[in-house]
């Protein structure tokens, strides 16, 4: 028999997964008040961050932390505390909580316990920066933060090339310039937005292409959280690339010898060498010029 939620019958509490402002507060619902008001306890992934909007909105309710590293001691003591008949917020430090943070953990141990889950529903700074890019939203990917580890980063970069739907990524500053050259190496020099700061004061919205992202942040730092919005592979673009199980004949040649190989396949110049750059992991610009010297 399908799951039903409806643990309210059973005398449990609920928990609520309530979304909050990334920036502007103005973007907090009022139902998300009045339930961040109602109930027992508010369980926030850094609790020095939401007692700032608990004393904006005026709103004194008991505080625990629950985040990645406690998650497994609390995640029980939430459980027993619903159990009992308390009702609990859960919040992130911004936006919706349940996506790239262990609320997704608590919710299976509600699920385990019949405990009822209902959403308070908000911002969710992946989708601000998506509908904002101008690039394709009627089918998009959500990857999150890449892995630091070097080798997994790799092997999950990989596994997005042939990926025809738009790709969104979560990246801190400090680490958005290695990221954005493991793009490029991976992608080549496909377009890309980068969303910062959205709904604040210096919300800045960038649209344009890797390599020139790459070099501009080789002039000055980036600041804020980004959300990564990257073109997906086109539909003959994607069936056009080699196969990662076979070695790509092209790969062999000069540089020139394959744009002319592709150029010979009746594909025009400006293309042919738009895809030497992305089979190759290049800048478009460097294959030209080096194309345009030979």
């Amino acid at each position: 028999m399908p799951d039903i939620n409806k643990a309210r019958d059973t005398g449990t509490g609920t928990l609520y997964l309530v979304a909050t402002p990334i920036g502007n507060l103005e973007d907090i619902t009022l139902r998300a008040v009045r339930i961040l008001g109602e109930v027992d306890l508010i369980a926030a992934e850094d609790t020095r961050q939401t007692i700032k909007l608990l004393n904006h909105f005026d709103i004194k309710k008991p505080l625990v932390s629950y985040y990645e590293h406690n998650k497994m001691t609390k995640g029980n003591i939430l459980i027993e505390k619903l159990l009992n008949g308390e009702n609990i917020a859960l919040v992130s430090d911004a936006g919706t909580p349940g996506i790239s943070d262990p609320g997704e953990d608590l919710v299976k141990l509600c699920i385990k316990n019949n405990i009822c889950v209902t959403m308070c529903p908000g911002p969710v700074a992946s989708i601000a920066g998506l509908v904002i890019s101008g690039l394709p939203t009627g089918r998009f990917v959500f990857e999150g933060f890449l892995p630091m580890n070097k080798k997994s980063r790799k092997q999950h970069l990989d596994s997005l090339k042939r990926e025809t739907r738009t790709i969104l990524f979560h990246e801190a500053p400090h680490k958005l310039p290695y990221t954005l050259k493991d793009l490029l190496d991976t992608f080549g020099d496909r377009s890309i937005a980068l969303a910062r700061e959205l709904t604040k004061k210096h919300e800045e919205i960038l649209r344009g292409h890797i390599s020139e992202f790459i070099e501009l942040y080789e002039q000055i730092p980036p600041k804020g959280e980004y959300v990564i919005i990257l073109d997906g592979a086109k539909e003959d673009e994607s069936a056009r690339m080699p196969d990662e199980t076979s070695e790509n004949p092209c790969l062999s040649m000069s540089l020139k010898e394959h744009v002319d190989f592709l150029i010979s396949t009746g594909i025009p110049k400006k293309d042919a060498i738009k895809e030497t750059a992305l089979q190759r992991g290049l800048k478009r610009r460097d294959v030209y010029n080096e194309y345009e010297q030979n």
